[in-house]
């Protein structure tokens, strides 16, 4: 026979087994669906600069405990971009954040089609329309500084130390930044006219950080291409390097992308 006092307590524990189990059976039926960890994420880099500039939004996606790729893309056309990302993204062993830097928005916008791409994040990046002219839509904004700086030679262009340090990486200390200028990648005089054929923000969750600084993308453009494609969107006081000088900012949102933060 129970006594009184293991009675009381084999009851108390019995009603409130029954009230969990209750709620969870509650929760189970109208409850949100939480979606599962997402451990891997791929990022892309943009114009005038290569996979080093993720560097430090590496460090801190590893140090979360993300499988993070960075792809190399060579900066000829956007066709070859989007090679190099698809055969990124067949390497992960799962579920996989797709990040990508100003034109790499671009890269992005058709590589993640990829059904293996869970969400899709922008960083002061374009992000077109299937089949838009990306050209014609920047035109529709004011120019950006960092245009009027761009110098060709040989079917390849670059940025002017200037132009670069003031108008792309301003805001990063001048001695970082003229490493940064010292590896910037050139771009090849067809990697602007392509376009993208499918455009993944249409059917995939999608995040967006606004550069407010930037002086290379117009922000207005960038709030614009945020809204239209219905982002989770922050503005980042930053300029167009915002994963230079803001790598814990754009950390955050990835996760919040990978469904590791609220």
């Amino acid at each position: 026979m129970l006594n009184r006092r293991t009675f009381s307590t084999a009851l108390v524990a019995g009603v409130a087994t029954s009230i969990l189990a209750g709620s969870a059976k509650a929760r189970a039926q109208t409850g949100p669906k939480v979606r599962p960890e997402v451990r891997n994420v791929v990022l892309v880099h943009g114009a005038y600069a290569d996979g080093s500039c993720w560097s430090e939004v590496v460090g801190l996606l590893q140090q979360a405990g993300f499988n993070a790729t960075v792809v190399q893309h060579p900066l000829t056309t956007l066709e070859a971009g989007i090679d190099a990302t698809r055969r990124a993204i067949a390497l992960q062993d799962g579920p996989t954040v797709l990040v990508g830097h100003s034109f790499a928005g671009m890269i992005v916008t058709e590589a993640g089609m990829d059904p293996k791409v869970s969400s899709l994040v922008y960083v002061a990046a374009r992000a077109p329309d299937a089949g838009e002219d990306y050209t014609a839509l920047a035109k529709t904004f004011a120019a950006p500084p960092a245009s009027a700086g761009l110098v060709w030679s040989n079917g390849y262009g670059k940025l002017s130390e200037e132009a670069f340090l003031r108008d792309f990486a301003g805001g990063i200390p001048r001695e970082q930044a003229r490493i940064l200028y010292a590896v910037q990648g050139p771009i090849s005089d067809k990697l602007f006219t392509g376009k993208t054929t499918q455009a993944a923000w249409r059917s995939k969750p999608s995040w967006y950080a606004v550069s407010t600084e930037d002086r290379t993308i117009n922000p207005d453009l960038e709030r614009f291409m945020a809204k239209r494609m219905n982002a989770k969107t922050i503005e980042v006081k930053a300029s167009h390097l915002s994963l230079i000088s803001h790598p814990r900012e754009i950390t955050q949102l990835i996760s919040q992308a990978a469904g590791q933060l609220g």
